[in-house]
């Protein structure tokens, strides 16, 4: 089956400076594709490539069939976009801006009612499909932004960070929402995210630093890399242990996590580092509660990619 989303050796630069580097991806249908890593990395460049925001350098970009460098049109059809910050009319309300939405996209004036309605009660906003805008909480507009994205029934969505700045809750709510599409309505999407628990919900993760692609698998794939080589440390005080547990030369990583140490260890040296641990409960100036081996978090893969 052919992907719905297909780069291919995408570059771009500005100002002398790599943005996006032979950036090459696919995405199938009812695929989500999250790409992760800090800022800086090319994660926003790359979704304003794919929406033709701007043109790349060098490359193809292919939405559905449609190149976006040789027939952009069709291409953007095909395309709901959600960006970052909030861009809607505040002064109008919830309904109004979909209608705005919906005219620009071309939908007849008899469907556009009638689809508008269907989307804002999938997001949940039916019932306040006459409250202006403006005086929305932050998980509502971001709703809204992405109702007003569906409204033109598009095969690709395309999100960067979408639930920046949003609470847990709405995060949750919102990240159910895009599982619904992908599994009801069997769209493709990208989505850049800051959030671990939110990429590890993705069919496929892409790791991005400098531009570059660095590693790109199954969420599940990419934590068991790191398989037995995590430790989870309770103890006081935190920044001493860690300057302890630092210096043994089977520990590559120590990253403080809440309350705890999260240790990276060489493959295969559990058996013989956790004893060693234990003993430094012995001095004085600190105290062990336990240490035991964890199941890899996409952190400790993502902290461990930067590094190397």
């Amino acid at each position: 089956m052919d992907p719905l989303i297909e780069t291919r050796n995408l570059r771009k630069t500005f100002d002398s400076i790599p943005a996006v580097k032979n950036l090459s991806i696919q995405v199938g249908k009812g695929e989500i594709y999250g790409l992760v890593g800090p800022d800086g990395a090319g994660k926003t460049t790359t979704i304003r490539l794919l929406c033709g925001v701007i043109t790349p350098d060098h490359g193809d970009i292919w939405i559905a069939g449609h190149s976006m460098i040789s027939n952009p049109d069709k291409a953007r059809e095909q395309i709901g976009y959600l960006s970052q910050r909030y861009s809607l009319y505040e002064e109008l309300t919830v309904l109004e801006n979909i209608r705005f939405f919906a005219e620009v996209r071309g939908i007849p004036t008899t469907q556009w009612h009638s689809r508008a309605m269907k989307i804002l009660e999938f997001v949940g906003l039916d019932e306040f499909s006459n409250r202006r805008s403006g005086i929305l909480s932050g998980g509502m507009k971001q709703k809204l932004g992405l109702a007003s994205a569906l409204v033109h029934n598009p095969r690709v969505l395309l999100l960067d960070e979408p639930t920046g700045g949003v609470d847990p809750i709405t995060r949750q709510d919102f990240w159910q929402l895009i599982i619904r599409l992908v599994t009801e309505e069997d769209v493709s999407v990208v989505v850049s995210t800051p959030y671990m628990d939110e990429a590890v919900r993705c069919t496929k993760v892409g790791f991005m630093q400098n531009g570059n692609l660095v590693v790109e698998d199954n969420p599940q794939v990419l934590r068991q890399r790191f398989n037995r080589r995590i430790l989870e440390l309770r103890g006081e005080p935190l920044n001493i242990l860690r300057s302890m547990v630092l210096a043994d030369e089977d520990v590559e990583s120590v990253q403080a996590f809440g309350d705890k140490l999260h240790i990276r260890i060489r493959e295969g040296k559990s058996q013989e580092i956790i004893p060693r641990i234990y003993r430094l409960d012995k001095s004085e100036n600190v105290s062990i509660n336990k240490i035991e081996v964890v199941r890899p978090s996409l952190e400790d893969v993502f902290i461990a990619l930067l590094e190397e």
